[in-house]
């Protein structure tokens, strides 16, 4: 195989290949030219991944490379090389490898290119060359810890490593209550946070990968795990509940009180805990959805202002705290575009982040709204996993693709792939890998990577799939949303077959004969999974989650049947779903804690007992 005939991720922006090819010889020399200490923990990257493809210990050392037989890869670090920032090229010719760079971000990426090609090349590696840099500067994922999940450090470790293969260099980890502040114990005690010696070991970890560990915090709206508890009621925009926008009330309340001084005062607290265990000088405040304002306390200030205009003074009140402790402000950007004549008024040194998780969002026209007021920004697409199961891969791909060639269009800073845990954070870990290892291709370079095959790199670079099971099934699992023939925004219809209770109505479109190919189809999806060969150290735990996912889809599509027959309430149907649940249940907590801390389980788990006690006790 030639060069050109290797599939990696992302795909770089030129590849050559040449005649010939090089042969690995055990005990070779990784020879580091430049800075050594910059230099070492790269060559080390390479050490091992040489070890792991091949089995041979190759040797480092610093110096000249020229004259030497055993120097078999030569890492160049040169400032003066004239290469574009994170940028690099890979060259392989008879005698050697050779990967050159003006940055250290740089030529780690090269040697994380050339991790892939070794992965696929034993003993013999193709000659030629690779230029590549990135589209977007920065390349981020966010994680919700919040609804309910909080991973484990080994898996935010291993996590890590997989998204510095793929050039990511950006990762938040979304916080609502799920950080152990000292004096807010109550807030955190049943959802085994992330402590600050968690934060100060991720962040290391992160930058031995170049990767940025930012700080995360909501600050106005989602803030009801706290103010629902008495100590923090009083700073609630509407204490006593709200009504929703789309209908329906909320009993707990959601939002700060933005015309209350204790309000920035309880921020200000949380800040000077928090943001000292990052070494990043970015901070993402949250600030979305704030529903619920105008409804409350600060009724008369904003029938008097605008709530628009309320809104923007807190923000810029939230600005002055992050200011103090040297940051750059990153914000939700969906309620300032409600208000667009209020986006000139934001400082110059903010960053919007503009998010939509449709494959139609208008990152087109919120974009140019940004761009054309001077504002830096970041488009924010999301895995669409959350709400899903085993989420929404046609949607998901366009919604990547929208936001990574509209951000290019108009000037973004950067690319967030949001990853949500909506509802119970029903989907596993691997569920997600299709849309963040897509985002990652195409924030990367979106020209080369926007139309290639995804299955092919999952297979190879994502779950190491020898047998080629896993990428498809995968791929295909994810569009099982689409089958019974209703599109619902930010979810799937498969997903509220289990979630919602029996007294919603189902879509006119959940025919018996809809659901019966739709079950019929994950069957045949999922048939397969037994036959993976993954080369990974949690290749069964990975075969598991998909199995379970797909019996929760299952048991959705059975639950839809038995409404639509008429026959939920059968003592035959409700024994056979009951166990069903049984099963599910048992398996979801294993996996949980499979990757994850205890705290919040209780809570993915409520809605799936509240089906188990309703099929037990009608």
């Amino acid at each position: 195989m030639n060069l050109e005939g290797l599939t990696l991720l992302p795909q770089p922006r030129h590849v050559r290949a040449q005649e010939g090819a090089l042969s690995l010889r055990q005990g070779a020399r990784i020879v580091c030219q430049g800075e050594p200490q910059a230099l070492l923990p790269i060559a080390s990257a390479l050490q091992k991944a040489v070890w792991e493809t091949q089995g041979m210990q190759w040797n480092l050392w610093a110096g000249s490379a020229e004259g030497d037989p055993l120097a078999q890869a030569v890492l160049t670090l040169d400032p003066s090389a004239g290469m574009r920032a994170q940028g690099y090229r890979l060259q392989v010719n008879p005698q050697r490898i050779m990967v050159t760079a003006s940055d250290a971000a740089g030529l780690f990426y090269g040697v994380m290119t050339l991790r892939q090609i070794l992965r696929q090349c034993p003993r013999q590696l193709p000659c030629g060359e690779i230029d590549d840099h990135p589209d977007f500067p920065s390349r981020g994922v966010m994680l919700d810890i919040s609804r309910d999940k909080v991973p484990t450090l080994e898996t935010l470790f291993s996590l890590v490593d997989e998204l510095a293969e793929w050039k990511i260099n950006h990762l938040e980890l979304y916080t609502e209550h799920t950080f152990a502040y000292r004096n807010h114990r109550e807030v955190w005690a049943q959802s085994s946070p992330m402590t600050g010696e968690d934060i100060l070991r991720l962040d290391a970890y992160c930058r031995a990968r170049f990767v940025e560990l930012v700080p995360n915090q909501n600050s106005f709206g989602h803030m009801h795990r706290w103010l629902k508890l008495p100590r923090y009621r009083r700073l609630a925009e509407c204490p006593d509940g709200f009504e929703w926008s789309w209908g329906g009330r909320s009993e707990d309340p959601f939002s700060l009180n933005p015309t209350d001084p204790a309000s920035l005062q309880f921020l200000a607290e949380l800040y000077a805990e928090l943001l000292p265990h990052f070494s990043s000088r970015k901070f993402n405040v949250g600030c979305d959805e704030t529903f619920d304002l105008g409804q409350g306390k600060s009724r008369q200030e904003c029938e008097r202002k605008g709530k628009g205009r309320v809104y923007l003074e807190f923000l810029l009140q939230i600005y002055e705290l992050v200011q103090r402790h040297g940051r750059t402000m990153h914000f939700w950007g969906d309620i300032i575009m409600e208000h667009p004549e209020l986006v000139p008024e934001l400082p110059k040194d903010v960053v919007a982040l503009e998010w939509g998780y449709e494959a139609t969002h208008p990152f087109d026209e919120h974009g140019a709204r940004f761009a054309a007021s001077g504002i830096p920004f970041y488009v924010c697409p999301g895995t669409s996993s959350w709400n899903s199961i085993a989420g929404r891969t046609d949607n998901c791909l366009g919604n990547l693709r929208n936001a990574a060639e509209n951000g290019l269009k108009h000037g973004a800073v950067g690319y967030l792939i949001t990853d949500w845990g909506d509802n119970g954070h029903w989907q596993y870990l691997p569920v997600s890998y299709l849309g963040l290892a897509v985002g990652a291709s195409l924030c990367w370079c979106y020209q080369t990577n926007r139309d290639r095959d995804i299955v092919r790199a999952l297979d190879v670079h994502v779950f190491r799939d020898d047998a080629e099971v896993m990428g498809r099934l995968a791929y295909d699992l994810g569009n099982a949303y689409q089958k019974i023939g209703h599109i619902v925004r930010n979810a799937s219809v498969l997903f509220h077959f289990v979630h919602s209770p029996a007294s919603r109505p189902l879509p006119e479109s959940a025919t018996e004969e809809t659901i019966r190919s739709t079950a019929e189809y994950i069957r045949a999806v999922t048939e397969p999974l037994s036959r993976a060969s993954m080369r990974r150290a949690d290749a069964a735990l990975i075969v598991d989650e998909f199995a379970n996912a797909a019996r929760m889809l299952l048991h959705g599509c059975r639950r839809a049947l038995a409404l639509r027959r008429g026959t939920i309430d059968s003592l035959e149907e409700r024994h056979a779903l009951a166990a069903d649940m049984r099963e599910i249940l048992g398996e979801h907590r294993r996996l949980w804690m499979a990757r994850n801390r205890e705290g919040g389980l209780q809570d993915s788990t409520r809605v799936l007992e509240q089906r188990l006690k309703e099929y037990e006790t009608n």
